[in-house]
């Protein structure tokens, strides 16, 4: 058996055979857990939601929206579900937009990418009538997710939902007559920009279903999981994973109220799975890790887990015995974390996996629909490594240097079609027919990758040294004094930006020479397990936060820019 294929795959390459997929094999069984205003628990089958997908399908196509752009702006919820799947099955396309953008830059998109239609929250109604209103953009119709008068062609999404269902019962619905093409564009999604304004990424639902079908072949699903979704869907990872993947796989699938209530969440859904980023998984474990001494327990769960990993050797597994308490405090069915983005601390995910949670890392990008890489259920280590390359695609490492470490780049049915209206970028995307991600990694002997840090980011000095600054940047953010760091060059020196909070109660009291001389001391150590050409030669603090996307992505040209003009 493959290292990246331990199951039998469930292969799809479009929308409509997933949704007929899904509610042929789980009928009946609970798709969606959703909270109404009263704080009531609903459930919604995965033949209720295949019916509200082509009731809100049929809707759009009486509206004229066939072919049209239709973008989705609202926090995850089930109507953002409803409206991905009946946009693109409905032959239009969906643009998911990140509802966390300034006002005036999802504006620009909104009229860059000639969006015809808009399904939204009721919270950003005004801007989006104002919008509408003022005849710079290509809007035709509004469609509010929430009730709402229905008046200046502003929809509903119950009433067209309504609307949908008697086109249907009449057989006047042209939603099943509808013949999608599985390589024309479908989804229309825009990059988090960390170095420029964000791209447009065209993808297909082949591109999208290709990855979704290699998935199937790594993780399996059991009839009671359930998945808690809280990383924002109109991130790839985030509505790859923990929306289309769990779906397809039969998982329950429940949106969390907040960011700070995901602990409360957790136990209230009895969740088995979580798609996430490390900065989650740090806070996680820094919460159950500060109850632990709190109850006096510290000692007694450092020797259990030494006890735990003893036996594990011999493969005899207790840990869900061991720490049923532990695994209780998160809803007592946790099994499973998928996380992303960036990689996460490797004493972060010895823990989860100490007391029973398989931790699974994947790396990808917007372009290649997203995943590249990814460990799976048999094989996940604590190495650092993002898994191998999902079988159906190549993964090469251009230009390797003496350690291996080179370009990713990639081929195969997961990289988009190219960039909306941008055929410059596109043709500078892709060398002998290979997508160039822009990553640096390499493989190891066993054949799986590591990403070492960004291209665009690699600090070459003056002698001709390479320094990551990521690399770097974990180093510094394990101590406890620092929030976050930004590693940088400068007069071909390694400097560093320090981010320190004053409610830290290590620094508290402390003279702006005594916190200097604190940060000082980390820093020297860490020099100390470094090559001379790695030393980070000088440093600057500050208390505020780094400017990032709203991927939680440092914008490092406009943080270099901030510095350099001080």
């Amino acid at each position: 058996m493959k290292k990246n294929k331990i199951y039998t795959e469930k292969p799809v390459s479009n929308f409509r055979d997933v949704i007929s997929y899904c509610s042929k094999k789980y009928g009946s069984r609970t798709a969606f857990t959703i909270k109404n205003k009263n704080k009531k628990l609903n459930d919604i089958s995965f033949i209720d939601f295949e019916n509200n997908i082509k009731e809100l399908g049929s809707a759009l196509l009486d509206l004229g929206l066939e072919n049209k752009k239709i973008a989705i702006i609202a926090p995850d919820r089930y109507e953002w579900c409803c409206s991905y799947f009946a946009i693109s099955t409905a032959n239009s396309i969906v643009v998911p937009l990140d509802y966390l953008l300034p006002k005036v830059e999802m504006t620009r998109l909104i009229i860059e990418s000639k969006v015809d239609s808009i399904i939204f929250d009721k919270k950003y109604l005004n801007w989006i009538k104002e919008l509408f209103e003022s005849n710079k953009s290509n809007l035709k119709t509004l469609i509010c997710m929430d009730s709402t008068n229905e008046n200046d062609n502003i929809f509903s999404f119950s009433s067209l939902l309504e609307r949908g269902k008697k086109l249907l019962a009449t057989n006047s619905s042209k939603y099943n007559l509808v013949k999608v093409d599985n390589s024309a564009l479908s989804v229309l999604i825009y990059t988090s920009g960390t170095t420029s304004n964000p791209k447009a990424v065209m993808l297909s639902q082949n591109n999208i279903c290709s990855n979704l079908s290699a998935m199937t072949t790594l993780i399996d699903a059991k009839p009671n999981d359930s998945i808690l979704v809280f990383l924002p869907l109109h991130h790839t990872l985030a509505c790859l994973a923990s929306f289309l993947f769990c779906y397809y796989q039969g998982f329950r699938i429940c949106f969390a109220d907040s960011i700070k209530d995901i602990a409360k969440n957790l136990v209230e859904y009895k969740i088995s799975g979580l798609v996430c980023v490390p900065a989650v998984l740090d806070i996680m474990y820094k919460k159950i890790i500060k109850e632990i001494k709190k109850s006096g327990k510290y000692i007694p769960f450092k020797i259990l887990c030494k006890i735990s990993n003893f036996l594990l050797f011999f493969h005899i597994d207790l840990r869900r015995k061991f720490f049923k308490e532990i695994l209780d405090s998160l809803g007592g069915n946790m099994r499973t974390i998928i996380y992303g983005s960036a990689s996460s601390d490797k004493k972060i995910i010895h823990f989860f996996n100490t007391i029973g949670i398989i931790m699974i890392q994947g790396y990808g990008l917007t372009e290649t629909s997203p995943v590249i890489s990814c460990e799976n259920d048999k094989y996940h280590k604590e190495n650092g490594s993002s898994g191998f390359p999902l079988y159906n695609i190549n993964v090469k490492i251009d230009n390797p240097d003496e350690t291996g470490i080179g370009e990713i780049l990639v081929k195969g049915p997961n990289v988009m079609l190219g960039y909306y209206n941008n055929p410059e970028a596109t043709k500078n995307s892709f060398k002998d027919g290979w997508f160039c991600t822009g990553d640096l990694g390499k493989f190891n002997k066993d054949g799986s990758l590591f990403i070492t840090g960004r291209k665009k980011d690699l600090i070459v000095l003056s002698n001709g040294k390479k320094v990551f600054p990521e690399e770097l940047e974990a180093l510094l953010n394990k101590s406890d004094l620092i929030e976050e760091s930004m590693v940088y060059e400068q007069e071909d020196k390694v400097c560093a930006k320090i981010v320190y909070s004053e409610d830290n109660p290590l620094l508290k009291n402390l003279t702006e020479p005594e916190l200097y001389k604190n940060i000082d001391s980390v820093i020297k150590s860490i020099n100390k397990n470094l090559p001379l050409y790695k030393y980070i030669k000088k440093f600057i603090i500050t208390k505020e936060p780094l400017i990032k996307t709203t991927t939680n992505k440092i914008k490092r040209h406009d943080e270099l820019k901030k510095i350099l003009e001080k």
